[in-house]
């Protein structure tokens, strides 16, 4: 478990920005990072100023998300009924310049976000198998069985 972070598998990477007065170079996910495990697909997700995209939890799938333009919240919540950390919450805002870290969640777990920014957001995914709709499980962003509100 990330240091700060609750939830048992969700872990918090920081990543390399190499800035200069024409730009930067992103790094997002590299087959040789301590917890890459496969590539499945890799996409971006635009999000909108104040939208809410929540809650979703793979059964197979693991998320490595980044936030290389915005800022996005993140909430984490783990039902899993063996788990060590069983009814936590993870909440972790993603963004540059400060906050340029890669995101890992684990299959298994519920999750959701929301753009924080004035602007909108661009969420980069490198998840670990190809997107599978039989997959995904969905509730709406204010199920009662997940102890947050958006």
């Amino acid at each position: 478990m990330s240091a700060g972070l609750l939830v048992e598998g969700v872990i918090l990477t920081e990543l390399a920005q190499i800035v200069d007065e024409r730009g930067a170079v992103l790094h997002h996910l590299r087959c040789d990072s301590a917890d890459f495990v496969t590539f499945g697909e890799s996409y971006f997700s635009e999000m909108l100023p104040g939208a809410v995209k929540a809650w979703k939890r793979h059964r197979s799938q693991t998320q490595y998300l980044a936030v290389p333009v915005g800022r996005v919240r993140f909430v984490i919540y783990d039902d899993r009924k063996d788990s060590p950390s069983n009814g936590s919450i993870d909440v972790v805002e993603l963004g540059r310049p400060d906050h340029y870290n890669r995101l890992r969640i684990p299959n298994g777990l519920w999750y959701g976000f929301t753009c924080l920014s004035e602007g909108s957001a661009l969420i980069a995914n490198c998840a670990d198998r190809p997107h599978d709709p039989e997959d995904a499980e969905l509730l709406s962003d204010d199920d009662p069985s997940i102890p947050y509100r958006w």
